[in-house]
């Protein structure tokens, strides 16, 4: 993870930001979503905002804990079509643009330290990539989780490909398909959500969470965690090279090696 400099980064709680506000607190990064008139739908730049503060999580060594939630009644609403299409509009904001491709969807396997998403409203298409990919998903009772893509001509690909890591196939699949609203007591069955809570106590539950992460050890933690990350690649690598081992075995080439070998004598080649 190294979106941006060095020098940038050690001045991040000095930064201007268009759509977020950051703040640190007692070893804990809070990381609020600032765009509830748009419904907090992700702009181009907000995923640099984003990616910039998680840098300055994962290389700040006071930070042992991040938690990430909303203004609004829209915790977040998917991506802002609009802007991704080159309406951005204009902002101001000191972070510049990162130096490669950003996706949220990685970012949370990346930073190395515990993540807890705190849902107080709705939750929509790619805003489910702030709940799978946190460690702890504490969201209030009622609030609606919905993939209505299909619905819209459209297909949440990307998230998909998050909840399928946590969550059955068939489930997801399906929720992707019929684009329904998910019940959040659904949700922490399936795995989800880890925490259901009242409005009322949502900071409670929260802090517990915080509390209970902060008697561990952090490099223990940040390290697990990393070891977490590697061992994901490393099954996602093996898996793709077993379907090329695959597909190579089954090429004619392939096969008259294979031949050949029992037969001891040498392949004939063709290419194919």
């Amino acid at each position: 993870m190294d979106f941006f400099d060095d020098v940038l980064i050690k001045n991040a709680l000095d930064q201007t930001f268009a759509f977020i506000k950051l703040k640190v607190e007692e070893h804990v990064m809070i990381l609020t979503l600032d765009r509830a008139d748009k419904k907090n739908a992700l702009h181009p730049h907000m995923v640099n905002e984003i990616a910039f503060a998680m840098q300055f999580a994962k290389q700040t060594n006071d930070i042992r804990a991040i938690v990430i939630d909303a203004e609004g009644d829209v915790f977040c609403a998917g991506a802002d079509l609009k802007a991704f299409m080159g309406m951005v509009g204009e902002f101001e904001s000191s972070i510049p643009n990162a130096k490669e491709e950003v996706l949220i969807g990685e970012l949370f396997n990346k930073v190395h330290k515990p993540v807890i998403t705190k849902v107080e409203g709705k939750v929509l298409a790619g805003g489910f990539l702030f709940l799978a990919g946190a460690n702890y998903v504490v969201c209030n009772e009622g609030v609606v989780l919905g993939l209505p893509e299909a619905k819209r001509g459209l297909f949440p690909f990307q998230v998909m490909a998050a909840l399928l890591e946590i969550m059955p196939k068939r489930v997801v699949i399906d929720w992707c398909i019929r684009g329904i609203n998910l019940d959040v007591n659904d949700a922490q069955t399936y795995g989800l959500v880890t925490h259901i809570t009242k409005p009322e106590i949502i900071d409670t539950i929260v802090n517990k969470l915080l509390d209970d992460i902060k008697t561990s050890s952090p490099t223990a933690i940040r390290l697990g965690l990393e070891a977490l990350d590697t061992i994901n690649e490393q099954v996602s690598k093996h898996q793709y090279l077993m379907k090329m081992l695959q597909k190579t075995i089954g090429s004619k080439d392939g096969q008259e090696g294979l031949l050949a070998f029992r037969e001891k004598r040498k392949p004939i080649w063709t290419g194919e």
